[in-house]
């Protein structure tokens, strides 16, 4: 995708107090694409199942690292699709790396990109660019993205930036069966009503664009059961599981479950509930963190034939191999995010 300059970059931004995001997102291109390669040739025959992953990969700063995880894991052996949030593309803190494009030919994969974001905090970002990614062993027909109604203006943030929250849909050719993937990344500074709206985009287009084939949803869909910007509220949510309460039950507080049922997408089977898939640190002494599980696959047309989460603490990679970029590593964890992981069958 190609890139910016800063200085038009940041002229872009300043419009977006008076013009609003979608104004100023109308006026560049690179919104509107999504870039799809499919270098890789489709493995022969016709599989029994997809194997697909939810990976939010926190921006792709530890990328030796996340590449290690994906291919040594052994939950993670023989993926054949992955919903992947947040891969940066010309951004300083992951290495002004094409983090997709880089991941993709690790993994010996195809893949589809849509930004998200254009960063404007840092001038020395030769793109600035941050969005979401669908990797397939499968060949891509075509990708498109769409931008989801606006539930926060992130100009108006420490992150400053020109964008929104966005999916992907793709349409792959899986040994000559069309499934249709989706990968979201939902809003997390709005409640629950703002996530069920900007859900309902979605199923609606999934709707239209896939009426006859399995498909699969999946990504961060930051079902926090809160708004994101209520210090009060995620207090109260951390004492409340510090005091030894369960685990809320999502579907209560966020609309994005029990909508996907009424459209016909089942959450029940392919995911671990509950499951915490992200750690929120609570900036205390004790370096605490709220656990949450705001990482989801949704199926309709498919069975399942297994699931799990794996985590991303590098404490609980006792597999990882001796030399390998993992053992290299001295970080805590590979990603905020777990990785989640289910099974598909026709």
């Amino acid at each position: 995708m190609e890139g910016i300059a800063y200085q038009e970059r940041a002229s872009l931004g300043g419009r977006v107090p008076e013009d609003g995001q979608q104004a100023v997102m109308a006026r560049i291109p690179q919104f509107a694409q999504a870039v799809v390669d499919n270098t890789l040739s489709a493995p022969q025959g016709t599989p029994e199942s997809l194997k697909t992953v939810v990976f939010n990969i926190e921006r792709g700063m530890r990328f030796d690292a996340t590449v290690d995880f994906l291919q040594t894991c052994p939950e993670l052996q023989n993926i054949d699709l992955i919903l992947a949030n947040e891969l940066d593309d010309g951004c300083v803190r992951s290495g002004c790396q094409d983090v997709s494009a880089n991941l993709a030919k690790a993994l010996g994969m195809n893949y589809a990109f849509g930004l998200e974001f254009i960063e404007l905090a840092n001038p020395d970002d030769p793109k600035g660019f941050h969005g979401n990614a669908i990797f397939s062993r499968y060949p891509i027909k075509w990708a498109e993205v769409l931008h989801l109604p606006e539930e926060n203006n992130w100009y108006f943030d420490r992150q400053r930036r020109i964008g929104g929250r966005l999916a992907i849909l793709a349409l792959l050719d899986v040994g000559g069966r069309e499934i249709g993937a989706v990968c979201v990344h939902l809003e997390n500074r709005t409640g629950g009503a703002g996530r069920g709206r900007q859900m309902e985009a979605i199923l609606r287009r999934a709707a239209g664009r896939f009426p006859d084939q399995p498909v699969v949803i999946g990504g961060d869909f930051n079902t926090n059961t809160f708004d994101g910007r209520d210090v009060p509220a995620f207090l109260s949510l951390f004492a409340e599981l510090k005091a030894g309460a369960a685990p809320r039950d999502v579907a209560l507080y966020e609309p994005v479950l029990p909508l996907a049922e009424r459209f016909g997408f089942d959450y029940r089977a392919a995911n671990v509930i509950p499951a915490p898939t992200r750690r929120k640190p609570m900036h205390n002494a004790e370096g605490e963190v709220l656990s949450l599980q705001l990482d989801w696959l949704f199926t309709r047309g498919f069975s399942v034939a297994g699931k799990g989460m794996v985590s991303t603490l590098l404490s609980d990679c006792g597999w990882k191999r001796p030399g390998g970029a993992l053992d290299a590593y001295t970080g805590a964890e590979i990603s905020d995010h777990n990785a989640i992981w289910a099974r598909l069958g026709w």
